[in-house]
């Protein structure tokens, strides 16, 4: 089932590579010149105040603030005052390459670059569909982020066995909570009534066998019916209606598999009314007969 924060996307096909992980500081008058990353770099402002230029403008980062670099993008960096900044950051391949071990922080801009260098650019998968990410981050809660940020670069820093594979766990569950609050930030509405959306949802869970209609689940949401429907597809990527019937015959499924019922009792049990009705809508779901099922694991 797609949903709001992964469509048309295999998060299972994701594979980080963690390049640097540091917690920095950066002294005042600290300049780094423009420059093009290979990577993709994660920049959180702790402490201080920093300027970043970019190509299509200037931004202010200060305690908070969370900096996406990408891949071929010209960037500067310039401290701003007198008090030094704080600066965790990763440098990340998204996805694992034969090279990533290899490849080094780029602190040249492109013109600088060799032939061989300019090849070693990473497509910049971020800033498409179905990420759509911006390069700059206001946190709606900049703690969650910083402890996940820190705990990353404390694991990486430590070189204790498997350090890598934990360094990558660590930055999944991160990267999954940007991507959230990038979801949350723009469909601010879904955040706002995300727990009246999963009380219908465990609804439909726990009583697949229940007949439901738009009107009856929006009332027990407190919504009207026209926004509960369309909050509802935009959170869980399936209209609540088509979502019931995905619950009854995944619930029927395991039922044909793991049981010796007769197929006309399970199509009862899940609130069929006729078993020429529980196998169009079986067919229609899972592509299958309900019969397809049956003896499987005998």
């Amino acid at each position: 089932m797609k949903r709001l924060d992964m469509p048309g996307m295999d998060l299972d096909r994701l594979s980080p590579y963690i390049r640097v992980a540091l917690d920095h500081y950066l002294a005042p008058g600290w300049v780094i010149r423009e420059r093009v990353l290979f990577d993709y770099e994660l920049l959180y402002v702790k402490e201080g105040r920093l300027k970043v230029k970019l190509a299509d403008g200037e931004y202010e980062g200060t305690p908070g603030d969370l900096f996406l670099f990408k891949p071929g993008q010209r960037h500067e960096l310039t401290v701003v005052g007198n008090e030094p900044v704080r600066q965790p950051h990763v440098h990340f391949d998204l996805m694992y390459k034969p090279d990533s071990p290899d490849v080094k922080v780029s602190f040249k801009p492109i013109e600088e670059m060799s032939p061989h260098e300019v090849s070693l650019i990473r497509d910049d998968v971020c800033s498409a569909p179905p990420f759509d990410l911006p390069t700059r981050f206001r946190l709606r809660n900049p703690l969650v982020l910083d402890s996940m940020l820190l705990d990353l670069i404390r694991d990486y820093r430590l070189s204790l066995p498997y350090a890598q594979t934990a360094a990558k766990g660590a930055f999944l569950r991160l990267w999954v909570y940007l991507l959230r609050e990038h979801a949350w930030n723009k469909n601010a509405q879904l955040h706002s009534n995300w727990e009246r959306l999963t009380k219908v949802k465990q609804f439909i869970d726990h009583r697949p066998e229940q007949d439901v209609t738009v009107e009856m689940l929006a009332e027990m949401a407190g919504l009207s019916p026209f926004y509960f429907l369309r909050t509802f597809t935009q959170a869980f990527g399936q209209s609540p209606v088509k979502y019931h019937q995905t619950v009854r015959i995944g619930k029927a499924r395991e039922m044909i598999q793991f049981t010796s019922l007769p197929l006309t009792e399970i199509a009862e049990r899940i609130g069929f009314h006729s078993i020429h009705a529980f196998s169009r809508a079986f067919k229609r779901i899972d592509g299958v007969a309900p019969s397809f099922y049956r003896g499987k694991n005998k």
